[in-house]
């Protein structure tokens, strides 16, 4: 009998943790999400290490989560991901030629730069076609400063992976696939990424997410933070409600957020001009605001989904827990080698 795997995805907003036996079949035993206090994603410093380490400590023991196979989610907003086209090379070759070839993609100093890189297609000898490589580069000390916030309280983490590999994973894409752009929309931040025959094309993340909409709802209407929170929740996009009023509050900040997502579709169209995207996966909380799902079908004219990382697991999964909210935690665990 496998021992329990946990994986951890920390927002700015709440902490996602799911105690499951990990592997290509996921069998939950435990989901966990609690507000996150400290506001803080990713320490920045020894104060913000302790603060936030107390709070993952406390996480782990109250909801009695094991210590030992823990698999941990960097946002991508700290992230650099890149997917490269060269010359085919051997292994060798291109273990030789990736520092250069970072240098060139990834706006790190090479000697603050952590990187790891995989193959994504490498072309048959008879083919005439190009290899592609995932490039994936984070700042040394930063994950440094992440991984030992953990040894203090400790943890030996086992995974370190970006959120969109993890959320690739969860959505289980194939070659057959109609092309996708995913847009994982948490509080802080939205990140967005276009898989097309079931290989990631590109990675673009903002600044922006489901607190600006909170915030346009205080300023708006004139409410608390927590009361705008909950108006949010609860009538989201919806016209009938609140005399549509929340609607009115949310969609120029929504909207602002489509621009980002429009671009982004134009960048692999013209990337790709006998390709078009085809279908949008919503991820993350944000994703379950009411009626967005209608909006940007109107606004896109294509399949929008919401992902549902549960589909297909056994084991418990609490009828109270947001699905996309999850979809981090659940490809962490799907990743069946550490």
């Amino acid at each position: 009998m496998p021992a329990a795997s946990v994986a951890l995805d920390i927002g700015t907003y709440s902490i996602k943790a799911i105690r499951a036996k990990a592997g290509a079949k996921v069998n939950v035993e435990r989901v966990v999400e609690v507000f996150n206090e400290t506001g803080i994603a990713l320490p920045t410093d020894d104060a913000s290490v302790a603060k936030l380490g107390q709070m993952i400590d406390a996480v782990f023991n109250d909801n009695e989560l094991p210590r030992t196979d823990v698999r941990l989610a960097l946002p991508e907003t700290v992230v650099s991901t890149k997917v490269i086209s060269i010359p085919p090379l051997s292994d060798a070759e291109l273990a030789s030629a990736i520092g250069w070839q970072a240098e060139q993609h990834i706006p790190i100093p090479p000697e603050e730069l952590s990187l790891e890189y995989q193959v994504l297609h490498r072309p048959e000898k008879k083919e005439d076609a190009q290899m592609r490589v995932l490039l994936v580069g984070t700042r040394k000390r930063m994950v440094e400063r992440f991984i030992g916030m953990f040894n203090e309280i400790g943890i030996e983490p086992t995974l370190l992976e970006t959120q969109i590999l993890a959320i690739m994973r969860s959505l289980q894409f194939t070659q057959e696939d109609p092309t996708t752009l995913i847009a994982h929309m948490g509080s802080s931040s939205m990140n967005l990424a276009i898989v097309h025959k079931g290989e990631l094309q590109f990675v673009i993340s903002h600044m922006n997410g489901g607190q600006m909409l909170t915030k346009a709802l205080e300023t708006s209407i004139g409410l608390d933070a927590a009361q705008a929170e909950q108006y949010k929740r609860s009538y989201g996009l919806d016209g009938s409600q609140f005399q549509g009023k929340v609607r009115d509050a949310l969609l120029p900040p929504v909207n602002m957020l489509l621009t980002e997502v429009r671009k982004s579709v134009q960048f692999f169209i013209n990337q790709n001009p006998q390709e078009t995207v085809q279908r949008v996966v919503l991820s993350g909380g944000t994703s379950m605001l009411p009626s967005l799902v209608q909006h940007i079908t109107n606004e896109l004219g294509v399949e929008v989904l919401i992902a549902s990382p549960f589909s297909g697991v056994e084991g418990a999964v609490p009828e109270n827990v947001n699905p996309p909210a999850m979809s981090v935690c659940m490809g962490l665990l799907q990743r069946e080698e550490t």
